[in-house]
């Protein structure tokens, strides 16, 4: 389902999500990358995109990542659905789609982040947790909902929020190990927001190759 105001401003009528559903169809999962430098997030998505991750958050809490977006969005590999999370104000969202984001993710329920991302014709996943949140977020015009933090309440609190806003695809953030991924998509997750435990340490110069195990491990447990 879409809401009115995801088309605004596009007059085709185009959905402007249409690049990040089609990454997420192919394999349900956001990696998270969030370190101490952006030096090295070209090189892991890189391997997260050959590994069949298709979706990449570039978190704007990371020195130097509005740099790293741009030279990354620059020549990015087809296919890859390149966006900008931990966007808590305006100026970041538009700094960041200046950069290069196809799409924005948020912590909480701005507003403010929400229309500003209508306005500029992008995606926006805002962050929320109780059912007054995640209903304002979609009624704001959010394309879907970052259910965060998502370990808090896990799988059933998924299920239980789901049960009386069916329409509202939520995407649970925060806590999600590969083992845990399964049960929040059977519980009716859109995709899934996966930071640490899939990253690891590979932005800070961790393996890559173990980086690769790890995404095949998340891969393969949540398409069985």
């Amino acid at each position: 389902m879409t809401s009115p105001q995801q088309t605004a401003g596009r007059t085709d009528g185009s959905d402007p999500s249409d690049g990040l559903r089609a990454a997420l169809a192919a394999a349900p999962v956001i990696a998270i990358l969030r370190s101490t430098s952006a030096t090295r997030f070209a090189e892991v998505t890189d391997t997260l995109l050959a590994s069949g991750v298709r979706a990449a958050e570039f978190t704007l809490t990371t020195p130097g990542v509005l740099d790293a977006l741009r030279e990354y969005a620059a020549d990015a590999p087809p296919g890859l659905a390149l966006g900008a999370g931990t966007v808590t104000t305006p100026a970041q969202a538009q700094a960041a789609v200046e950069a290069g984001a196809t799409y924005l993710i948020t912590p909480t329920t701005s507003t403010e982040v929400i229309a500003e991302a209508v306005r500029l014709g992008v995606p926006v996943l805002p962050g929320a947790y109780t059912p007054t949140e995640i209903l304002t977020a979609w009624r704001a015009g959010a394309t879907m909902v970052k259910l965060f933090p998502a370990a808090t309440g896990g799988p059933e609190y998924l299920r239980a929020v789901r049960a009386p806003l069916p329409d509202v695809p939520l995407v649970p953030t925060g806590g999600i190990g590969a083992a845990d991924a399964p049960a929040y998509l059977a519980a009716g997750a859109t995709a899934l927001g996966i930071g640490s435990p899939l990253v690891g340490d590979a932005c800070e110069g961790g393996s890559l190759a173990a980086l690769t195990e790890r995404a095949a491990a998340f891969l393969d447990g949540i398409r069985r």
